[in-house]
């Protein structure tokens, strides 16, 4: 039992809000309408590995970085990325989607693994980028027979647990070792982001 900042941290606590924020619901199955846009939404950031670590990545980063930024990167994100799939919705082009999404893993990676600390607006950017790439992966693969409305509430959401997992694990900065930890999650982001890049140049299977 650690306290930081005034908070006591059980690392048995952190794993489990972690496992819980990044877990699918077991129920999940194809459904229409509303209920059907909820769970495809929600599952989409889910079952996606490039869409979950870049999103984890975010709040491992802004963990890192500290406040404000352990809340400012995580809002970015999604209301950038809500933009992007109301792009993807309406079939506005945007080039190197694909690679902008796997890209993402990488830079913010890296990022994580090498403390990088920028000041917070060119962080906040950066982030909202690779958002709207993610945000027009999620409107362009929008389910033709579920609520679009349902759908985009349930990838916010999802979106924001896999923040939240970031965060909590980005906690174990402020423990002994902790940050040894973080910027090992960070390095196999990126290494994560370099397969997913190579799948898109089609240099890997």
């Amino acid at each position: 039992m650690k306290r930081v900042a005034g908070w006591k941290i059980d690392l048995r606590t952190l794993a489990a809000l972690a496992f819980l924020a990044v877990s699918g619901p077991v129920w999940a199955h194809a459904e229409t309408g509303v209920a059907g846009g909820l769970i495809s939404g929600f599952l989409h950031p889910v079952y996606g590995p490039d869409h979950l670590v870049a999103m984890v990545a975010v709040g491992l980063w802004g963990a890192q970085l500290g406040s404000p930024a352990i809340w400012v990167l995580p809002v970015a994100f999604p209301m950038v990325m809500t933009l992007g799939a109301l792009a993807g919705v309406a079939g506005i082009p945007i080039p190197f989607v694909e690679l902008g999404v796997s890209s993402s893993a990488l830079v913010l990676g890296l990022a994580v693994a090498a403390r990088f600390t920028p000041p917070l607006p060119l962080a906040a950017i950066l982030v909202a980028l690779f958002g709207l790439f993610h945000g027009y992966a999620h409107g362009a693969e929008l389910p033709g027979a579920v609520n679009p409305l349902a759908y985009g509430i349930g990838f916010v959401v999802s979106t924001g647990c896999l923040h939240l997992a970031g965060i909590i694990i980005g906690l174990l900065e402020h423990v002994p070792h902790g940050r040894k930890v973080v910027r090992g999650c960070g390095a196999l982001v990126a290494l994560t982001g370099v397969y997913f890049i190579g799948m898109n140049l089609g240099l890997v299977g």
